[in-house]
């Protein structure tokens, strides 16, 4: 399976982790190494990307930067909306570049960003648009999740890709709790006027990723992209779909992620302290919760514990809603880790639906005749544009989010307005699981096919 590699870049020919038996004398090795490495990175990468949610809660007159709160969440809408647009162009990186390359490259453009950052945040009287610009920088760390995803999904075998998917993405997912968590160390040891120290802390950690990754990762030509694989992925109903659920999903666990500060100080006029204490609390919850979903979908399909986690999410927002009306402190902090954790669980699931979807597809393409092989090669394919432009469309979400709250607390004052909107477009991701993945399949419909090959979308 991977007997032929090219010395130089690393790459392996040949790859295929559905031979059981490569994949057990050696295979799974080679997966599990490149695995925790690209773990590494997109959690350092997850790390750069959401600091400012950390940054702006240090930012007051104390340092001489007094930005007002409609400011500030514009901080955390910036790199948001760059990590998001970078997932599609990062997604085609790896299959242009292999793996091993980009991640290499991708960890070390996060020094800008870190550097950049340590330089200005405690600079007094840094206008707006300096920040504004460093956080747009810090947005490649958003890109990093697609890249890694692309990666990693082409080392797994159909039967292990939502344990692997999950683990992954909730490996990087930790990097936004690690952030919040530097940030309420650093409040608690050396106060809230030195922000310099969670941006400085990421330095050597970006050099000392960036060198693992050169020395140990893989390129897997399997990845190498065939013209127009992209479009031919945005041609596919799918993918628009799945696009969607991951709006819901990913978007939410990300945009209050970043938001989940100022709501705190905005709601109820929080601390950066006490803000710091609760804040790390659901990223990191729902980051352990995304290979559990993973897991999960891996038994009971996809769709099904996405149905699932949507009917959570929604349970939380109704908890959100009467802490907001009763001013209750504990009650919205219990509704928003709740909230996180079946974000998490809805991540690893609706990541899980991409691979079973092309699987399906592939044995309908063999039972067909076509040739095993090209199905197979084009099914990794069509899965890794899909996992690039899901998560791009998917962190857009986020952004969304962080300017409803940005609306409603400025005009308004209360997040109410914006609980209701969130509330709605779970409800309408229910309807399309029900209708496009549920229903068919329960009258019989064509999707069961991908029970066949274990690759559940249920």
């Amino acid at each position: 399976m991977a007997s032929a590699r090219a010395a130089r870049g690393r790459w392996i020919e040949n790859w295929n982790p559905e031979d059981e038996e490569s994949w057990e004398r050696h295979g799974k090795h080679i997966a599990r190494r490149n695995l925790v490495l690209s773990v590494l990175s997109e959690h350092v990468g997850f790390s750069v990307w959401s600091m400012w949610s950390v940054l702006v809660l240090f930012m007051s007159p104390r340092i001489g930067l007094d930005f007002a709160p409609d400011e500030k969440f514009l901080m955390v809408v910036v790199p948001t909306l760059v990590g998001a647009l970078l997932r599609l162009p990062y997604s085609y990186a790896v299959t242009r570049f292999g793996g091993r390359n980009w991640t290499v490259f991708a960890s070390l453009v996060l020094l800008v960003p870190a550097a950049a950052t340590t330089y200005f945040v405690q600079r007094p009287g840094t206008p707006l648009w300096v920040f504004l610009l460093i956080g747009a920088a810090a947005g490649a760390g958003g890109g990093n999740f697609a890249s890694s995803m692309t990666n990693i999904t082409a080392f797994y075998p159909q039967r292990h890709q939502g344990w692997a998917l999950g683990l992954n993405a909730g490996g990087g997912n930790l990097g936004v709790a690690a952030v919040q968590l530097l940030g309420l160390l650093v409040i608690s040891v050396a106060g809230d006027t030195h922000p310099a120290y969670v941006a400085g802390f990421y330095l050597p950690l970006i050099a000392l990723v960036s060198v693992l990754a050169a020395l140990r990762m893989d390129n897997v030509a399997v990845l190498r992209a065939e013209r127009g694989v992209q479009r031919e992925a945005a041609a596919n109903a799918h993918t628009w779909w799945i696009s969607l659920l991951y709006i819901g999903t990913f978007g939410s666990f990300i945009g209050f992620g970043f938001a989940f500060g100022l709501v705190l100080q905005s709601q109820f006029g929080s601390t950066p302290l006490q803000a710091a204490s609760f804040t790390f609390l659901g990223p990191l919850l729902g980051s352990v919760a995304r290979p559990l979903g993973g897991r999960i979908a891996d038994r009971f399909g996809g769709a099904q514990v996405t149905l699932w986690a949507f009917a959570g999410m929604a349970g939380a927002i109704g908890v959100l809603l009467w802490a907001t009306e009763s001013g209750s402190f504990s009650l919205f902090v219990a509704g928003f880790t709740a909230l996180f954790v079946m974000s998490g669980v809805g991540n690893g699931s609706t990541y899980k639906m991409i691979p079973a979807v092309f699987a399906r597809q592939t044995e309908v393409a063999v039972t067909s005749g076509h040739d095993a092989a090209a199905a197979f090669a084009r099914s990794r394919r069509l899965s890794g544009a899909v996992i690039g432009i899901a998560g791009a469309v998917g962190a857009l979400g986020g952004v969304a989010i962080n300017l409803a709250f940005r609306s409603a607390y400025g005009q308004l004052g209360s997040g109410e307005s914006a609980f209701y909107a969130f509330l709605a477009f779970y409800g309408l991701c229910a309807v399309v699981l029900w209708a496009v993945y549920l229903r068919g399949e329960r009258k019989g419909g064509p999707l069961s096919a991908a029970e066949r090959v274990r690759a559940h979308v249920r």
